[in-house]
């Protein structure tokens, strides 16, 4: 949500830096005329003709990098503390089908926040370091409803391995929830590394490491 390509900074640094090449997108978040088959659009622009892409989607974006894997020769799908779409449910449906709020609801109370409203702090910035905080705040920008309001939906699931990626410490997406919708929804054991629902600010290392070299990993 937001689609700021920048929140990708840190992992593209390190992939860069190991001799791979790393495109993070600017999605149009912004746009309330724009939904999933926008940003699947803009995803794929910035793709081009580059073969056997690995696809990587963070919560509200597992969305859009299913669809582009639907629609590319991709070599694998990385979820990353995810929105993990089942075929024909929308993202505006997403939020009770999967679960999400009974699951929300529980770890609100084991926290003792269940009578404490929505705090951003709280839920996606505790972990997150001041200086990366700081240079983010010029990157920020509106999610808008024009993912929740389309009525989009996966018209199936995409045929390539996938790798579900989650937050141990994430507060918005409660890790025993993610970890069961890895298994119910894309048929794999996900990967657990430290850090929030902003991994990829908080744990670039572990992402990398754990979530991005699964193909290294099974030789």
């Amino acid at each position: 949500a937001g689609g700021a390509g920048w929140y990708w900074h840190r992992v593209v640094e390190r992939l860069r830096a190991r001799g791979d090449e790393a495109i993070a997108v600017d999605l149009p978040a912004d746009d309330p005329s724009a939904g999933i088959p926008r940003y699947v659009e803009v995803a794929l622009a910035a793709l081009g003709d580059r073969p056997d892409p690995v696809v990587v989607g963070s919560s509200l974006g597992a969305f859009t990098a299913a669809e582009v894997c639907r629609r590319t020769a991709a070599r694998r799908l990385v979820l990353v503390n995810a929105m993990i779409p089942a075929v024909g449910e929308t993202p505006g449906r997403w939020w009770a089908a999967s679960g999400f709020e009974q699951a929300k609801s529980e770890a609100a109370r084991a926290a003792g926040r269940e009578h404490l409203g929505f705090d951003e702090e709280w839920e996606f910035l505790h972990d997150v370091p001041d200086e990366v905080l700081a240079a983010g705040e010029q990157h920020q920008r509106e999610q808008s409803d024009g993912p929740f309001g389309d009525g989009w939906a996966l018209a199936a699931w995409p045929d390539v391995p996938v790798t579900v990626v989650v937050g141990r410490d994430d507060r918005f997406f409660p890790a025993g929830f993610q970890v069961r919708l890895a298994r119910e929804r894309a048929g794999v054991e996900p990967v657990v590394i430290p850090g929030g629902h902003l991994l990829a600010l908080v744990n670039p290392d572990g992402l990398v490491r754990d979530g991005f070299d699964a193909d290294a990993r099974a030789g």
